[in-house]
């Protein structure tokens, strides 16, 4: 996946204003090779979230390119994607048929899901009934089981206990090892560091640094101080 010159403004103003609106990103170019596990930390409201729904195809940019290379991508975030007024089963079976599966053959992905979840019988349940720990593991277990190229995971490891979050990691380690890519946002900076080989610093949706984990999380942890 390769973005070049990728910038975003939201627009909260009417058709008269000649107001330019919000910007969300400004001159983003990054890649995400086969393999990679990129880690994007930066404050509330750098962007972040934007650019990953740039990356899962989910919004255009206003300006720069986008492209894919071949590979499908799975965008999973706590605060989107997943319709509360479906239940677990279904929304399994929507992600999967947005990725391009049959119906068929997305509903054999729930059975995996519900296991990795432990989620039980409440994956019956609508997701509006879900504590935010159980948001973050139907949202993990659907990104792995329906087998993306790249999962996008946005602030999925915010929520959850130490448990869930230690599965998770090495389930994530274990199944991309061999050719699949991982971007990751969140602000546990230690998460990056044992899951990541590389890092971006994203801070008022421009790129601030970006390289080796340890460097690139100094820096970030420097302009905070």
């Amino acid at each position: 996946m390769r973005l070049r010159g990728v910038s975003v403004v939201y627009s909260d103003y009417g058709f008269l204003s000649n107001k330019r609106g919000v910007i969300a990103l400004t001159d983003v170019s990054l890649d995400v090779h086969r393999g990679d596990k990129l880690g994007i930390i930066g404050r509330n409201g750098a962007g972040k979230s934007t650019l990953m729904r740039v990356m899962a195809g989910v919004l255009s940019p206003n300006r720069g390119t986008v492209d894919y290379e071949g590979m499908s991508s799975a965008l999973l975030s706590l605060n989107a994607g997943f319709d509360a007024d479906l239940s677990g089963v279904h929304n399994v079976v929507m992600h999967g048929m947005l990725m391009g599966l049959s119906r068929k053959e997305a509903a054999t992905r729930v059975d995996a899901v519900v296991e990795m979840s432990e989620l039980g019988d409440a994956i019956h349940r609508r997701v509006s009934t879900y504590s935010s720990g159980m948001r973050a593991r139907l949202c993990f277990s659907t990104a792995i089981n329906l087998d993306p190229d790249v999962l996008l995971l946005d602030e999925v490891f915010s929520v959850g206990d130490g448990e869930f979050r230690e599965k998770s990691r090495r389930i994530m380690l274990d199944r991309f090892a061999a050719g699949k890519a991982i971007v990751l946002v969140t602000h546990g900076v230690q998460m990056i560091r044992r899951v990541c080989n590389r890092a971006i610093w994203l801070d008022d949706g421009r790129i601030r640094a970006q390289g080796q984990v340890e460097d690139v999380v100094a820096a970030y942890q420097r302009s905070a101080s």
